[in-house]
């Protein structure tokens, strides 16, 4: 139990939730085998509530993180605007160079959270593994709940981490409109299920440089797909200071 230091104020239980918008983009479309249409997308309001349904009375926050490109930032702004009217704040970082994304200021954000608040659980909407499997399981040893939300496909590290829950994000009840139509590996139907090819297999011929482009696009890594994610992109970029947790409430 944490006692506060005199003259130290108390700090506030508080729930976080930090969404990966590229991997999570990236990872959507190489289930679907193509790039998802608005139907296929995951329902930020329903993320919410189900975020909400084990926040009890204390802080919550909800935070999105996305790269925006500069030759089309116009494209997304109902949607930036859909997210702050659930009650997310949206971080976005300029996609100058390839390597640009959001995941140090994600775990910066996490961090800063956590030395100004008493975190109770910490959601995690990634499949990157990479970045997040060493900073969560510290997190877990110093009593934070850790959850990563994603794709049983590519979320590998968190399923084999015996202190990461793991949670499909297809199984969040009504985040998405229609069934995504996935045969899991980890829920297969008695009788066996099919993976239905992602492109036809005439492609082959037509396209030559495929493998080149597969290659480039995801690497397997230990059950995890790691690609270069096409952004989601942002109107306007204002600089502002980190955002305030809000007490828990309805969506």
């Amino acid at each position: 139990m944490d006692v506060p230091r005199p003259h130290e104020p108390s700090r506030r239980d508080l729930d976080l939730l930090v969404w990966d918008a590229p991997n999570i983009d990236m990872t959507l479309s190489a289930i679907l085998g193509s790039r998802p249409a608005s139907s296929d997308r995951p329902r930020f309001d329903a993320i919410a509530r189900w975020f909400l349904s084990e926040a009890a009375d204390h802080e919550v926050e909800g935070c999105v993180f996305t790269n925006v490109h500069p030759t089309s930032a116009v494209s997304l702004r109902g949607w930036i605007e859909a997210l702050r009217s659930f009650g997310y704040s949206v971080f976005a970082r300029p996609k100058v160079h390839p390597e640009d994304d959001v995941d140090d200021a994600m775990l910066r954000h996490i961090a800063e959270r956590q030395a100004s608040h008493r975190l109770r659980r910490v959601v995690v909407a990634s499949g990157d593994g990479r970045n997040f499997l060493g900073p969560l399981e510290e997190l877990h040893r110093a009593g934070v709940r850790c959850v990563v939300l994603s794709f049983a496909e590519v979320a590998g590290y968190a399923q084999e981490s015996p202190l990461i829950e793991f949670i499909d994000l297809e199984d969040v009840p009504g985040a998405f409109q229609v069934s995504l139509g996935r045969t899991r590996l980890t829920a297969l139907p008695p009788d066996g299920g099919w993976f239905r090819p992602t492109r036809p297999m005439r492609a082959l011929l037509e396209d030559p440089a495929h493998d080149a482009v597969i290659e480039r696009t995801a690497t397997l890594d230990g059950g995890e797909a790691h690609a270069e994610p096409g952004p989601p992109e942002v109107t306007e970029i204002h600089r502002l200071p980190s955002p305030s947790p809000s007490r828990a409430r309805g969506v």
